[in-house]
C-alpha cells in the first residue's frame, strides 16, 4: 500500500508577515482525508521532507492547505519554501497523520502560540460545527505576525481573542485556569515555553499539547543493542553512537522518516519482542515504536521488517 500521493502547488498565499499558505491539489484525482490535528509530510525539490499541519477544511477532497512559516536559523525547509517553491510544481506528500486528534467534548479552550494556529484552525472549526462551547487565545508578538487573525475574528467574533505580546506582555494562563470548566478540553500548540507554561497550570488530564521541537530529556547513556528483523531473518547491531533508524537504513531496511526529533510520527515500525525505550514526544502506540530516537532496555528488540 503506497503511503505517499502527488499535489500540484496551486498557490502560494501570504498570510502574516514571514508566513505563506500552500493550496496544494490532488494530482489526478482527490487526496487522502483527514481530521483536525492532522499533519502531512512534504517532500521539497532540494530533497529535504518537512512535516506542516493542515490548516484547510477537511470535508475538501481536491486539495490541501499548509502554512509554513519563515525561520532563516531553519534547517533549510522554510528557507527553501519562502525563497524558491514555485506554483505548478508537483509534490510528493505523505498521507495524513494525527498525533494530535480532537477528542469530543462539551467545551474546549484552544491556546496558539505564532504558526502553532495551524493545527487549531480546523479544531475551532469542527468545535463550532459540533455546537461546543470553544475559546481561542491566540499569541503573537504582534498581529503582522499572526496567520488567520483578522479570518478568525471576522468568523468567530468574541470567541477569539488575540493577544498581542508586544502591546500586552505574556498572556496569564494561570488565570485561564482558574475560570476553566472542569469538563473542558484544552488544546494547546505554539513555541516550547508556552506549552510548558501550559502544562504547569492546567490539569494534565485536560490538556492536549503538540510540540514542533522535542521537550529536553535526559537517559542513561546509550550502549549497543541487536534488532531482530523477524521478516526477513536478519539481525541489525545498532551502535552506542547510532539510531536505530540508521542502523535499518544503512542494513537495507528503507524506513521512512522525517523530523528525526521524535515528534511527527513517519518512522514508527512494530516492536514484536524485547523492551522498547521510548524517547519521543508523541506517545507510541502499544507495540510500536518511533526508531528516530527511539533506543532498547532490552539487549535485543524484535520487530517485524
Amino acid at each position: 500500500m503506497t503511503t505517499m500521493q502527488r499535489a500540484v502547488l496551486e498557490r502560494v498565499e501570504p498570510v502574516a508577515e514571514g508566513a505563506v499558505s500552500l493550496v496544494l491539489r490532488g494530482d489526478g484525482g482527490p487526496l487522502a482525508a483527514w481530521e483536525p490535528g492532522a499533519h502531512v509530510d512534504l517532500v521539497l525539490p532540494n530533497w529535504l521532507t518537512r512535516q506542516y499541519s493542515l490548516c484547510g477544511d477537511p470535508a475538501d477532497r481536491d486539495s490541501y492547505r499548509v502554512t509554513v512559516h519563515h525561520d532563516p536559523l531553519s534547517r533549510g525547509g522554510s528557507e527553501y519554501v519562502h525563497l524558491y517553491l514555485r506554483t505548478g510544481r508537483t509534490l510528493e506528500i505523505s498521507l495524513p497523520r494525527n498525533n494530535f486528534p480532537l477528542s469530543p467534548a462539551a467545551e474546549y479552550l484552544f491556546i496558539a502560540g505564532g504558526i502553532g494556529i495551524t493545527p487549531i484552525v480546523p479544531m475551532l472549526a469542527s468545535a463550532v460545527e459540533a455546537g461546543a462551547v470553544a475559546r481561542l487565545v491566540y499569541v503573537g508578538r504582534s498581529t503582522a505576525t499572526m496567520p488567520f487573525a483578522d479570518e478568525l475574528r471576522a468568523t468567530y467574533g468574541d470567541r477569539v481573542r488575540i493577544h498581542t505580546t508586544d502591546e500586552h506582555g505574556r498572556p496569564d494562563f494561570a488565570a485561564l485556569a482558574a475560570t476553566l470548566n472542569p469538563l473542558a478540553l484544552v488544546y494547546c500548540c505554539g513555541p516550547a515555553s508556552m506549552i510548558d507554561t501550559a502544562e504547569a497550570v492546567f490539569p494534565p488530564s485536560r490538556l492536549r499539547v503538540e510540540r514542533f521541537r522535542p521537550a529536553a530529556k535526559q537517559f542513561a547513556l546509550n550502549s549497543a543493542f541487536l534488532v531482530d528483523c523477524v521478516r526477513s531473518g536478519r539481525t541489525v547491531e545498532v551502535g552506542a553512537e547510532q539510531s536505530v533508524l540508521d542502523a535499518l537504513n544503512h542494513a537495507g531496511f528503507p524506513v521512512p522518516s522525517g523530523c528525526r526529533e521524535g515528534v511527527c510520527g513517519s518512522c514508527e515500525i512494530p516492536v514484536v519482542g524485547g523492551e522498547p525505550e521510548h524517547r519521543d514526544d508523541i506517545g507510541a502506540p502499544p507495540g510500536r515504536m518511533y526508531c528516530c530516537v527511539s533506543r532498547a532496555l532490552s539487549p535485543r528488540l524484535a520487530v517485524d521488517l
